[in-house]
């Protein structure tokens, strides 16, 4: 039976979806893809021959970080899955990165390894600046608010053992959607001092069409680092 498990989560990600599952089965013919898919006006089951994807299309638009959880725990089900892979469908995250990170990860004996954009050697690369603004902002406060000892907070590139897996299902979803779920995981494992760590990444954004960044979330995200941070404090 497989040991790793990939769990993508996708929104209006049909072009790229394809290539990506390929590439990945290219590399670790072994690993089982889990796709959660929140687009509401197609359904790809059936377009996936490969009994090791398994496509999950959810009713009801929830967002990148429950889809996360929700895939998670369906991968629990399998007692031989241990290595557990989050990334996005839109290339961002680029596969070739696995096999070092995942050696990396397994030399170490990690619970969590991020691929980090902000380490020395790492780049990012066809980013708006507003984005750009975002994203350091957003990574400046929660190191502020929350000292995990890491450079990047918002990043889903990450590989975790299973029993922080375990943790994060039976935790986290409950602060808020996008890349606060990201942060609550990263506390969540680190309040229990499990072991993390991170390596550099090269980020390049291939999103297609508007930003999803607005000021709803902008506000959604300060309140949901302001709730990690009471989390933090009553649990030290």
């Amino acid at each position: 039976m497989s040991k790793i498990v990939v769990v993508i989560p996708t929104y209006r990600e049909k072009e790229n979806i394809f290539k990506l599952t390929k590439k990945i089965l290219n590399f670790y013919p072994k690993s089982i893809i889990y796709v959660i898919d929140d687009t509401p006006d197609y359904n790809l089951k059936n377009d996936f021959k490969d009994k090791r994807i398994k496509y999950i299309q959810r009713k009801n638009m929830k967002g990148r970080g429950s889809a996360v959880l929700f895939g998670f725990k369906k991968t629990l089900i399998n007692k031989s899955h241990q290595i557990f892979i989050e990334m996005d469908a839109d290339f961002s995250h680029n596969p070739k990165e696995l096999k070092k990170n995942l050696k990396y990860f397994q030399k170490n004996k990690l619970d969590l390894l991020i691929s980090s954009r902000y380490l020395n050697k790492s780049k990012i690369k066809n980013w708006s600046t507003f984005r750009s603004i975002f994203s350091k902002l957003s990574n400046f406060l929660a190191g502020f608010m929350l000292n995990v000892g890491v450079s990047d907070y918002t990043n889903g590139f990450r590989i975790y053992s299973r029993r922080s897996v375990r943790l994060i299902t039976s935790k986290c979803g409950n602060i808020g959607d996008g890349f606060i779920v990201l942060s609550e995981i990263l506390l969540t494992i680190n309040l229990q001092n499990y072991k993390i760590d991170e390596l550099p990444t090269i980020f390049i954004n291939r999103k297609r069409g508007e930003s999803s960044v607005n000021f709803k979330l902008i506000i959604q995200s300060l309140l949901g680092l302001l709730k990690l941070y009471f989390i933090k404090i009553i649990k030290r």
